[in-house]
């Protein structure tokens, strides 16, 4: 452990500027340092670390499998420092510290915004940063620090040693359209009547767009026309409202829509399981009572969602 020791949080900088530039006279430029001085300090600390940290080549450099690990640590470490440097400032002031909820769309118009509301009025001092992206950018932010909850379908989630979830519950995806649409005054609705119309679809490998692809396989059939694909949830509506356009959204989003006559679910058989709405955090060090009574909440939240009894609710925050 000698060459960690020697590290300091400015030799972590370096570190990650070198792996993110792949070049030892631009980090030098961007740290306010010189290329010999950096020269030595790295190859001090790959002896010290007995290996590579990265291979030469005539385009600069690049982490090898030790480097890309220790790149890993750095800017998680790098993160940590700059929330605790937050947290402090907060509790100086009087002020709980701030905690940040990533979430998916499937999530995002009702439930997370009705948790923290919960959660907001249980700790009135407390801070919460609400950051919305498909899953597999906020699990990465996750690992790295930068988020301490994720919020979100599960459906293509795989264990990981480093993290803990927990299923809040299951739903179903609907095919929606506008509510004046051609398909949307009929009971019942078939797959040969939906290949009329353009599509909407999720990025390729986000949990809908996988339930999608399963649906589609199940019913032996070839994707329809997918002339938009989108992440965000704001445009994909303007587009539904404004267009014959198709999409698919997990069943609590069709029915938040649908509440407030902005889309209509249309009745068609999928064939596909229930999707997965779940949390994902990172395993703690020491016990946290902010992190906790959130968590508490989400589950609160989904039991609401899942009985639909309004009086066994927390209140909302006013």
């Amino acid at each position: 452990m000698k060459w960690a020791r020697r590290l300091r949080v400015k030799h972590l900088q370096l570190l990650v500027t070198l792996g993110e530039t792949g070049s030892l006279s631009e980090t030098a430029r961007l740290t306010h340092t010189t290329q010999p001085a950096l020269s030595r300090w790295l190859k001090d600390l790959e002896d010290d670390a007995k290996g590579l940290i990265f291979e030469r080549h005539a385009r600069g450099l690049s982490p090898t499998v030790i480097g890309e690990m220790l790149i890993a640590h750095a800017k998680r470490i790098l993160t940590e420092t700059d929330r605790a440097q937050q947290n402090l400032n907060a509790v100086i002031n009087g002020q709980a510290r701030t905690i940040i909820v990533g979430t998916s769309p499937a999530s995002a118009p009702s439930f997370v915004p009705g948790t923290l509301s919960r959660f907001l009025a249980m700790f009135p001092s407390a801070r919460v940063e609400l950051y919305e992206s498909t899953m597999d950018s906020l699990m990465s932010k996750l690992k790295l620090g930068q988020l301490d909850l994720i919020i979100g379908r599960l459906d293509n989630y795989k264990p990981d040693g480093e993290l803990q979830s927990e299923l809040l519950y299951e739903e179903q995806l609907k095919v929606v359209t506008r509510l004046t649409h051609p398909l949307a005054s009929q009971a019942q609705v078939h797959w040969e009547e939906v290949y009329q119309y353009d599509w909407i679809v999720w990025p390729m490998g986000t949990p809908i767009r996988s339930k999608l692809d399963q649906a589609l396989t199940v019913a032996g059939r070839k994707p329809p026309v997918y002339r938009v694909e989108s992440n965000s949830q704001v445009g994909n509506l303007w587009l539904l409202q404004n267009t014959d356009m198709i999409s698919i959204v997990s069943e609590s989003v069709a029915a938040h829509f649908n509440e407030r006559g902005l889309l209509k679910a249309l009745n068609i058989d999928l064939g596909t399981d229930a999707g997965i709405v779940g949390m994902v955090w990172r395993e703690q060090a020491q016990p946290d009572q902010l992190m906790e009574q959130l968590i508490e909440c989400c589950r609160e939240a989904s039991q609401c969602l899942l009985s639909s009894y309004s009086n066994t609710c927390p209140p909302l925050l006013t």
